[in-house]
């Protein structure tokens, strides 16, 4: 059986003060025209449809568009909510649009509960396992303390349980929306960390033969049988080394798997430079740079006049522009914004808490800490929801 896996598209999303719209619809139809020309026989869609849980009308247009030309392939598609999606909202009309061969699993409730696909060599069984936000879930896993590992291992456990039930040689994929271990994170995907842990084991996957994963916007290969596709799309800076793609997955009869990686279009190249203005200015190096999205890092020792003027006389696409004199560690100019750089917002608390007192918190006070950012991040996701 023919897969091609793809997650983060962001509908919706806009890269810096640049709209992405119509990149996003080039995408769509990327995806649409290499399922018809690489004979896919289903695809999957590992989570964050949109970019959040209310999204405009433009993007929600863009997504009935993408469900309308799949379904017209004749292609079933397994689609899984994120962490930016209303898992409520895009649900809605589940069943219905079942029967055109789209496949919305968002209701964790449902991890047990497969897409039975067919090919040549029997059953394919697809299991949906949306973004569990742990404090959300628990009591429906049976979990006692909210985490990612425990609520992740329940749902897996269940689809275990449901794969042994199965006739011999029924093979197994799963669509899981998560942070795991081993993974490169970017600067454009949203915290997900809960009691100061972000990642999973890749272990809690074992026993299937293909994990679709969602989440992290750079393609990555955990394992032969867990992967990350990637956003198609680039949302930071951070992305701009990134080989922006899908993976066209083939599982043969014995549930091995061989992934191609195919690129995917993307509107214009990112690039950052640094320097100083004078530098970046006059480098023939940056010659290559003139007709990408730039983010330019300025290190001036004072700040020059009309910077971004200036630049987009010759990087007519610069998007970011920072400043960053170069200055000992030492320096008492050293800005607070880049010595938090690379925190958590648990360990910034603390340092505040060891500021005002004379001394960090102990850990007790830790794990209240801790609590208490879990419980903010959870009471986000719900009014977020709610809305």
């Amino acid at each position: 059986m023919r897969l091609l896996h793809t997650s983060d598209w962001h509908l919706g999303r806009s890269f810096h003060r640049v709209n992405m719209l119509a990149a996003q619809a080039e995408f769509i139809g990327h995806l649409v025209t290499t399922a018809r020309e690489r004979a896919v026989d289903a695809v999957v869609v590992s989570g964050d449809v949109y970019d959040r849980a209310v999204p405009p009308l433009a993007a929600v247009e863009l997504f009935d568009d993408a469900l309308h030309r799949l379904a017209d392939l004749g292609v079933p598609t397994v689609m899984i909510s994120g962490n930016h999606d209303s898992a409520r909202r895009l649900g809605v009309g589940a069943g219905l649009i079942g029967r055109a061969g789209i496949h919305l699993r968002t209701e964790p409730s449902a991890a047990g509960t497969p897409v039975v696909l067919a090919d040549a060599h029997g059953d394919v069984a697809f299991y949906g396992l949306p973004y569990l936000e742990p404090a959300l879930v628990k009591d429906e896993f049976g979990v006692e303390k909210a985490g990612h590992e425990a609520v992740l291992a329940a749902a897996m456990g269940r689809v275990r349980a449901d794969l042994a039930a199965r006739s011999p040689g029924t093979r197994s994929v799963v669509l899981a929306h998560a942070f795991v271990t081993g993974g490169e994170p970017s600067d454009s995907e949203r915290d997900i960390t809960v009691g100061g842990v972000a990642a999973v084991p890749s272990g809690v996957f074992d026993g299937v033969d293909y994990v679709a994963l969602g989440h992290l916007h750079g393609c990555q290969t955990l394992t032969d049988r867990i992967r990350y596709s990637g956003s198609p799309l680039p949302y930071s800076f951070s992305e701009a080394a990134h080989r922006k793609s899908m993976w066209l997955v083939d599982l043969a009869a014995d549930g091995s798997v061989d992934a191609e990686r195919l690129d995917c279009p993307v509107p214009r190249a990112l690039a950052r430079i640094r320097g100083t203005l004078e530098d970046l200015l006059a480098d023939p190096e940056l010659a290559r740079h003139e007709e990408a999205w730039v983010e330019a890092t300025l290190t001036d020792p004072v700040r020059p006049a009309d910077p971004m003027a200036r630049l987009t006389e010759r990087f007519p696409h610069t998007l970011s522009l920072v400043f960053d004199p170069d200055r000992t560690e030492d320096d008492p100019e050293v800005s607070y914004a880049r010595r938090l750089a690379g925190r958590s917002d648990q360990q910034i608390a603390e340092d505040f808490v060891a500021h005002v007192r004379g001394a960090g918190p102990d850990a007790h006070e830790q794990d209240v800490l801790r609590d208490a950012f879990d419980a903010v991040r959870a009471d986000e996701t719900v009014r977020e929801v709610a809305r």
